[in-house]
């Protein structure tokens, strides 16, 4: 269900560095990113662990501020200031990969839920507030889970009071780092459900950081798909996970059910105070070992010329010399 409204939160032209290790080369953490995230939508920022995308998603909820570039919520750019950055918070709630890690072993749920309220100077009703939180969530009746503590709940559970905590303050956009990551295979579906369940009722935004383009075809609207701090391919989950037109993105496809055969990438994604000349996945790029960047006649500019970061948007894009290339001669033949 993709919006056709104005994003709801926007990054243009992001960069995040980090000082290098003994004095060397800053790391490039997000080395130019433009992203929307539209009322109602449901985005999926997908790549290896290390290539930005946690860092992006701090960057985006005010938690990391940018080297350059700007994130808005509205249409206003954030304001790093104290007072400014809480309401915010309000508004952008995070859930984390691990509830284990994300709940306090001695908060029962009721506290654990009403935090967020009492942070924010709203525990006016929040017994009541505190029990549709939940209720939202999946746990119900809601009273029962009031005074247990999180030993005491399965992983799905637990997950589901971390979702709670962040609906408590009907927050207009979650950003969900790797939300079933840690969870069974029989629970991971549930709460995949819930968070659909939750976009559709309240309207909920979602930003879904995920190594695993499975998941995202079977929650998100829109991929975006990152490597070595860009995003390398984004657009409708549909068009881009049937026909990817980025040798990554084609890679990490290769790993699922029904993927094809398999990539093996050599190597790993080098290190991001030593990002490669040209495009920055050549070095990997099963197409360029492969032969069709030289068929194509662009083998040199995979390994030369660097290409342009990807506008946002909801519109299909690759930054890719050989799927640029192809695309340029379908269209003349058109």
């Amino acid at each position: 269900m993709t919006s056709d409204l104005k994003p709801l939160l926007k990054a243009t032209d992001l960069h995040v560095e980090f000082p290098g290790r003994r004095g060397g080369s800053p790391a490039r953490a997000v080395d130019g990113v433009n992203l929307e995230v539209s009322p109602g939508e449901i985005v999926a920022l997908v790549g290896e662990s290390g290539c930005g995308k946690t860092t992006l998603a701090r960057t985006l909820l005010g938690l990391q501020r940018p080297t350059a570039g700007v994130v808005a919520y509205r249409g206003a750019p954030l304001s790093y200031s104290g007072k400014a950055l809480k309401a915010y918070r309000r508004e952008a709630q995070l859930v984390l990969q691990d509830p284990s890690g994300s709940l306090n072993p001695r908060h029962t749920v009721y506290d654990a839920v009403a935090e967020g309220l009492r942070i924010h100077g709203e525990a006016t009703d929040e017994r009541e507030r505190v029990a549709d939180a939940l209720s939202r969530a999946g746990l119900r009746p809601p009273e029962r889970f009031f005074l247990r503590y999180p030993h005491e709940l399965s992983g799905g559970q637990r997950q589901r009071v971390v979702i709670a905590g962040a609906l408590v303050l009907d927050p207009t956009v979650i950003v969900a780092d790797e939300p079933v990551a840690s969870l069974d295979a029989s629970v991971r579906g549930e709460i995949l459900s819930l968070l659909l369940r939750l976009r559709d009722e309240l309207g909920l935004a979602a930003l879904v950081v995920t190594h695993d383009l499975g998941l995202a075809w079977n929650i998100a609207d829109r991929v975006a798909v990152m490597y070595l701090g860009r995003i390398v391919e984004t657009g409708p989950v549909e068009q881009i996970l049937t026909a990817p037109s980025h040798p990554y993105t084609q890679a990490l496809l290769s790993v699922l059910p029904e993927g094809g055969e398999p990539v093996v990438l050599t190597g790993e994604p080098p290190d991001p105070t030593r990002i490669p000349g040209g495009c920055r996945f050549h070095v990997r790029c099963q197409v360029l070992a492969g032969g069709l960047a030289d068929e194509a006649g662009v083998a040199t500019q995979c390994r030369t010329q660097d290409l342009e970061v990807l506008a946002g948007g909801t519109g299909s894009r690759a930054a890719c010399h050989v799927a640029q290339a192809e695309a340029q001669r379908a269209s003349s033949r058109a």
